[in-house]
């Protein structure tokens, strides 16, 4: 169900739960996801409870008068029936909205207009008007789907996986394989960021592994302070279908974005473990921090490998990054990479570029006239398209058949230019140059 939710819209219903277990109630209620909401809430949303007075230690009073406190906290606490028709309607109004993703703003609307549960009662005692709030909040909404437009986002029928396709990866898929089966071992039923670490620590992965044993993270003293304080739930399992805690839901898609940014193709146990230290939440964090690591060492010593692997691929993404950052835009698309390899100046593919009179002035100008400017990178993690997916990802196939070490530069530009419709190529045809030329000048240099 999260894998359409922002990292936003998730943390809300985390802390949802959080806020459950700290109350020791046996399921996670309207009431809780509520008090998330204006303790998460930023922007317009956290003026619209302004307007009315409304704040998280007076809702936290309020919502005293619904919820039922146990004798001691459970183990495990799920969504009651109520909360989960809240869900599923959130996901509605995401797709009536037309929007894929679902937004902090989305569950904003399905909370507060839901009738099944005490919400609109608290909401009165403060003269919420939720009506209003209704039409500021969907026309926020719109406005963001508006600007969150880019060319070269395509509308296609592309099925949302979720992770299965992580097993794709031989590495990944064997720490994937140990934590299920870890799961499965202990009567688990949802996956979570201690499962996928302890595996890590058990796997084949020896320079990962030795880098995690000198900053004092061992498999033996992980499993001690695992089994001291968590308790065991029932669990089934068809083939590999895997169900992710929030947390840990959360710790694999950064563990993709850091991949991205790395200029990896593939999701391995370093991003994964990057992704934990990064994201300071979930079982494995807490057990991370009661082991006192130095957090700022031990992402720099896993990093360092990485950064020694494919550095030329590394400043490119990180150039593209810059360039989308510089026009107020939180998507990076092909025509970013191509901005990237200009400005990245010392490949083989920059020099090409350079070679047919391509400035980083003159490509520039272009791609602005093609995307223009937004403002959407103050409110979003930037993301590739799908069409800038590809490219790494046939990049990455480039650099195999050659038996590279990493993904190069002209790896990506050969990529880019196997791509004719991209924004790229029109970005290279507006300045006079084909896929033919550039074929032509990379032959050229690398004879």
């Amino acid at each position: 169900m999260f894998e359409r939710f922002t990292e936003k819209a998730i943390n809300a219903v985390s802390e949802a739960q959080r806020f459950a277990k700290e109350y020791k109630c046996s399921e996670v209620t309207p009431e809780h996801l509520l008090l998330a909401l204006v303790s998460e809430a930023k922007g317009v949303s956290l003026k619209l409870f302004r307007m009315y007075n409304v704040t998280f230690d007076s809702v936290n009073t309020e919502i005293t008068k619904y919820v039922i406190s146990g004798a001691k906290t459970p183990e495990y606490i799920p969504f009651s029936h109520t909360v989960k028709d809240i869900l599923k309607r959130t996901l509605d109004l995401a797709s009536k909205s037309g929007n894929q993703n679902i937004l902090f703003e989305h569950l904003f609307l399905s909370v507060i207009t839901d009738k099944n549960s005490n919400i609109q009662t608290i909401l009165d005692t403060f003269n919420f008007d939720i009506n209003t709030a209704r039409e500021i909040l969907t026309k926020l909404v719109q406005r963001k789907i508006k600007r969150l437009e880019h060319p070269e986002v395509e509308e296609d029928d592309e099925k949302q996986n979720g992770f299965e396709s992580l097993y794709e990866g031989e590495a990944l898929s064997e720490v994937l394989d140990g934590a299920v089966s870890k799961l499965s071992a202990a009567g688990y039923e949802i996956l979570g960021t201690e499962q996928i670490l302890a595996s890590i620590l058990e796997s084949g992965n020896s320079t990962l592994v030795s880098t995690l044993q000198a900053n004092g993270i061992d498999a033996q003293l992980f499993e001690e302070k695992l089994k001291s304080g968590v308790g065991s739930r029932k669990s089934e399992y068809e083939d590999k279908k895997i169900i992710f805690t929030p947390n840990a839901f959360m710790m694999m898609n950064l563990a993709m974005q850091i991949a991205k940014e790395l200029g990896s193709s593939v999701i391995t146990p370093e991003h994964i473990v990057l992704s934990i230290l990064k994201n300071k939440k979930g079982l494995a964090y807490e057990i991370l921090k009661v082991l006192n690591i130095n957090e700022e060492k031990l992402s720099e010593e896993i990093i360092r490998p990485i950064e020694k692997q494919m550095p030329e691929t590394l400043l490119i993404m990180k150039l593209a990054k810059e360039e989308a950052r510089r026009l107020g835009r939180n998507v990076v698309g092909t025509e970013m990479f191509l901005l990237g390899i200009i400005g990245e100046g010392a490949s083989v593919a920059s020099e090409v570029l350079s070679n047919l009179e391509i400035t980083m002035k003159d490509a520039r100008f272009v791609v602005e006239s093609l995307v223009g400017y937004g403002n959407e990178y103050f409110e979003k993690e930037i993301v590739f398209t799908k069409r800038a997916k590809r490219v790494l990802e046939k990049a990455w196939i480039s650099a195999k058949k050659s038996n590279k070490q990493r993904i190069e530069a002209v790896d990506l530009l050969l990529a880019l230019i196997d791509e004719p419709d991209s924004l790229a190529m029109k970005v290279l045809d507006s300045l006079g140059v084909d896929a033919v030329e550039i074929k032509h000048g990379i032959q050229g240099i690398t004879k």
